[in-house]
């Protein structure tokens, strides 16, 4: 399994709006490029960040190639309203190779 993490800074008043464009935005992303969706947190100064998790590094980089591309213009075009700042070119933080995985899956997850 292949990981990759993201953050965003959300305009003040608009954290509902993210994180449903934000929901929207996995879905189809899971459901076209195959990923094992992602879960988001909400950091101590306010950012927002993805963790998303994918069945190889290929499979991430083969949707990374053609910018994850998704039929839901609505939500993109939320999603872009409501961030403030993202890290330089909107690049992941962290790219990562699952090693060892004790996750254990929650209710509503």
């Amino acid at each position: 399994m292949f990981v990759a993490v993201y953050w965003w800074r959300v305009h003040p008043g608009k954290e509902d709006q993210f994180r449903e464009a934000w929901r929207r935005g996995t879905r189809a992303i899971t459901r076209i490029y195959g990923s094992h969706g992602s879960r988001l947190h909400e950091e101590r100064d306010g950012r927002f960040v993805g963790y998303a998790m994918w069945p190889d590094e290929a499979t991430w980089q083969a949707a990374m190639d053609v910018k994850m591309v998704y039929d839901d213009a609505e939500a993109r075009a939320m999603f872009i309203d409501a961030v403030a700042e993202t890290p330089p070119g909107h690049a992941p933080i962290l790219t990562m190779t699952v090693t060892d995985d004790l996750i254990v899956d929650t209710p509503g997850g």
